[in-house]
């Protein structure tokens, strides 16, 4: 339950940032927001990160509801057993709506973060959550996925063998 209202949480603050971005930057332009590090810069992306596929915006359209569903029922399934794994779901899943949201509603990802102290894509909320959700979770399925499965194979594999001495 925590972890919806996490998801929930973050995908609201998505759309709000984005919303005041749309109704207070006009297209384009910039406001400062962190002084040498970050302005606000109204961008509108059809594409992927760096814009790639942006000729492609119902391909990552289908992607993007694709994966918020598969990571959905993973979650439903009990996949995620600790928190490292809920917490990187909550994160994509949260970030795969945000950017939903827009593609669906206006055909364009609203985009507003762009660094000023090197050239980087502008990027959002629901970026930002993927970004971070996605190398948790590779880290969770290394460190965790198939462990108990082998713990299992083990505990029953000696449970096989013969008594010491025979």
């Amino acid at each position: 339950m925590l972890y919806a209202i996490l998801t929930a949480a973050l995908v609201v603050i998505d759309q709000i940032v984005k919303y005041l971005v749309r109704a207070h930057i006009p297209l384009g332009e910039s406001v400062p927001f962190i002084p040498y590090v970050l302005d606000l810069t109204y961008v509108q992306n059809t594409g992927a990160a760096f814009s790639i596929l942006r000729q492609h915006t119902w391909l990552l359209t289908l992607t993007s509801a694709v994966v918020v569903l598969v990571m959905c029922w993973l979650i439903m399934r009990g996949f995620f057993q600790n928190r490292l794994g809920l917490w990187s779901a909550a994160l994509v899943v949260a970030g795969g709506m945000g950017n939903l949201i827009d593609r669906v509603a206006f055909g364009f990802v609203t985009d507003m973060f762009r660094t000023t102290f090197m050239e980087f894509a502008v990027f959002n909320v629901a970026d930002c959550c993927i970004t971070i959700g996605v190398p948790l979770m590779f880290l969770y399925v290394m460190l965790y996925v198939g462990r108990e499965e082998k713990k299992e194979g083990k505990a029953d594999d000696s449970a096989q063998l013969p008594p010491d001495g025979q």
